[in-house]
């Protein structure tokens, strides 16, 4: 079964449709003010009370300190930090030796062969392939083909191409975000759709 993850959570009503789809994992986009859909730390702990327990939460970082994301990982109000900025080779190992246990993932832009490799180089836990940052466009997934290592895709999903998405490049999971949405905000209706579509494989 393919997992899923419902990215950019920022109300609490955000919290209640994710509690009532139950996918695999959310995400909060965290002290990135160019998104709309940002949070602060402490609004992160808040909405992560409110959250069910069946759901993993994942933090979104873009170039943050390491200290500031490990802390959000060592009090319990994130499982996992998901990592969009420039984060090399050093920086997630000194994360991991700041939160200790904790999975770090790392985004990747793919637009040719090259940035794949990259990708699949990389010693993050899981890898995330993605359009860019935000975008609501998916990347040609043939790049994707037969990629052995798990991965998540991103990028331009909505629950009316998880299925194609899912036949292509069968990854690990899938991460939605504007593709969940209507005027910019979590539609209840398209969370729930596209957790049932993940889930039918």
């Amino acid at each position: 079964m393919t997992k899923i993850k419902i990215c950019g959570l920022f109300r609490s009503c955000d919290i209640d449709f994710v509690n009532e789809a139950k996918p695999d994992w959310c995400g909060f986009i965290i002290n990135f003010p160019k998104s709309h859909r940002n949070v602060t730390p402490d609004q992160v702990r808040a909405l992560r009370e409110r959250l069910d327990g069946t759901v993993t939460p994942v933090g979104v970082f873009v170039d943050q300190p390491a200290e500031a994301v490990a802390a959000l990982l060592n009090d319990g109000t994130l499982s996992v930090a998901q990592l969009h900025g420039h984060e090399d080779r050093d920086y997630i190992a000194a994360l991991r030796a700041l939160a200790p246990g904790h999975p770090v993932w790392k985004a990747f832009k793919i637009r040719a062969a090259a940035d794949l490799e990259q990708a699949l180089a990389s010693p993050a836990d899981l890898v995330l392939l993605d359009s860019g940052q935000g975008s609501g466009q998916t990347f040609d997934w043939s790049l994707a083909a037969g990629v052995e290592r798990p991965f998540l895709l991103a990028g331009g999903l909505t629950p009316g191409n998880i299925a194609q998405a899912v036949a292509a490049v069968h990854p690990y999971g899938l991460d939605l975000s504007s593709g969940v949405e209507t005027d910019r905000v979590k539609d209840r209706e398209k969370i729930l759709a596209a957790v049932a579509a993940a889930r039918k494989d």
